[in-house]
């Protein structure tokens, strides 16, 4: 069951996302290499302590850091560690705070240094498959029509949509109905009602889209070594279109 959220669930909701937002401009700040992916999670961490929340994940079963870290070849979940960042890394970096019984949700891709061209534009082809995604997430849409239109994008470049994990509801809970596949076909799957709030979070491999996850039973890894890139915002969707609640005027994301 979906549950549809009120204008005051909506506020809160972007509440914790503004502290999110906070904390992932506090650690792209820090983000140089050398740094160890254990202090880009101290700093958030500590930020969203002072603001008054909690970092979602944290514990969240079992899951041992406060936000994820993912490195290169890794697709989600990367547990932070005493791993450095080496110049010509790109890192996806996943933040969730929960604040006044309410969770925001968002996640973004940053370049170490400089880069090749090869994974700035991965990077800036899976901000384009959200930003189209987010376009999408209107009133009488249908979730497959999210989903294609990411799709449609993403393999138009010639990179490839991971399957095996998707965006999701939010609100009291971290992760709730409905689920969103980051592909398909249009007008399939459930129709979007106001007061939906969702994350709109695309995976791109710059080869084959099939992953694995580590020993750790938590990092997903592409599974022919490919470079991955992801990017998520939490959106509501209103009777006036899209309302992405993670992104704020005066910061970068």
């Amino acid at each position: 069951m979906i549950h549809l959220k009120s204008a005051a669930e909506i506020e809160r909701i972007r509440a914790s996302c503004r502290i999110a937002a906070e904390a992932m401009d506090l650690v792209g700040g820090a983000i140089a290499p050398g740094v160890t992916t254990a202090r880009l999670d101290r700093i958030a961490d500590d930020h969203i302590r002072r603001r008054g929340g909690i970092a979602s994940a944290k514990g969240y079963r079992g899951y041992p850091g406060s936000i994820c870290v993912s490195v290169n070849e890794e697709v989600v979940h990367g547990i932070p560690g005493r791993r450095r960042l080496q110049a010509g890394d790109i890192l996806s970096v996943d933040i969730a705070v929960r604040k006044d019984g309410y969770h925001g949700d968002m996640n973004v891709s940053f370049a170490v240094g400089e880069v090749d061209p090869e994974a700035c534009d991965l990077m800036e082809t899976t901000r384009q498959g959200m930003e189209a995604g987010l376009e999408a997430t209107i009133a009488g849409a249908r979730l497959g029509d999210v989903g294609h239109r990411i799709q449609r994008l993403v393999e138009g470049r010639g990179y490839s949509v991971v399957r095996d994990y998707c965006g999701h509801g939010i609100g009291r809970a971290f992760h709730e109905e409905p689920q969103l596949l980051h592909f398909g076909e249009p007008n399939q799957g459930r129709r979007l009602e106001p007061g939906t709030v969702l994350t709109v979070e695309p995976m791109v491999n710059a080869g084959a889209p099939e992953v694995r996850v580590l020993d750790d039973q938590w990092t997903a890894v592409t599974v022919d070594g490919s470079l991955s890139s992801q990017f998520e915002h939490t959106v509501a969707i209103t009777d006036d279109g899209p309302d992405v609640l993670s992104r704020f005027d005066d910061l970068a994301f």
